[in-house]
């Protein structure tokens, strides 16, 4: 099933929205929640999956929903349609300050690994799945780069990163990441779970025990705030668990 083709604008700085505009008859789907503000003419319906064709049947319908389930995904997506005789807008953001990327999937091989909850929303035809690394040493130690979600198809894409966005292009080169930051990968790039180093520098260096090590050809998307980063500043600080209040004079 050929992917909707939308338009798209990005609206902001640091906390953006992606304002996508749907001809007569067009699609977007969305995660739950993602939806910010529609005009006239749209109208929008939760479905048990994101209504591609590799999901036509009912027992691709059910595999998808069990990942999902299991990754702790909402199993329902928001399908988003223009009804209307013009084009019509709706606008898509994320729950916290970071930016907002566009992937044309058939750039980039047809396919896109990204961080688990980092999807936003795509030209319907788009295949959203949950990819489990098939790295042990991942799965076990992987962080936020155990679940992963898979984007596939040919049409554009859109996913939030935390913080700023860094774009990294190997051509057979190899990349150490903080699992945290590694924000999505494309085909061709390759993806495991290694230690840190020595034993001094992974209970005392404050990089964590493990990296993500990316090797191959394609593209690399980094984030420099993952969510959980930003989630343990905020609870450490915070007077309920033991923080230090800090209120204006």
């Amino acid at each position: 099933m050929a992917s909707h083709e939308i338009d798209y604008t990005l609206i902001g700085g640091d906390m953006q929205i992606v304002e996508i505009t749907l001809d007569p008859g067009e699609t977007v789907i969305a995660e739950a929640g993602a939806m910010n503000y529609m005009e006239e003419g749209i109208s929008f319906e939760a479905r048990l999956g994101d209504g591609s064709e590799a999901e036509s049947g009912m027992f691709g319908k059910l595999v998808g929903i069990g990942k999902r389930a299991l990754s702790g995904e909402s199993m329902f997506m928001t399908h988003f349609t223009n009804e209307g005789d013009a084009p019509s807008r709706v606008g898509f953001a994320a729950a916290y300050p970071g930016r907002i990327v566009a992937v044309d999937l058939a750039q980039v091989g047809g396919e896109l690994l990204c961080q688990k909850d980092a999807f936003l929303c795509a030209a319907r035809g788009t295949r959203v799945s949950i990819a489990f690394s098939k790295r042990l040493g991942a799965g076990f130690f992987g962080g936020e780069g155990f679940i992963l979600q898979k984007l596939e198809g040919d049409g554009l894409a859109f996913f939030h990163v935390g913080g700023t966005v860094v774009e990294k292009q190997l051509a057979g080169q190899t990349l150490r990441v903080d699992t945290g930051c590694l924000a999505a990968f494309s085909t061709g790039v390759d993806y495991s779970i290694d230690s840190a180093g020595g034993l001094k520098s992974m209970f005392f260096g404050g990089e964590g025990m493990f990296l993500a090590t990316l090797s191959g050809t394609g593209t690399v998307y980094l984030q420099s705030l993952p969510f959980s980063r930003l989630a343990d500043r905020i609870l450490a600080h915070a007077p309920s668990a033991g923080g230090e209040e800090k209120g204006e004079d």
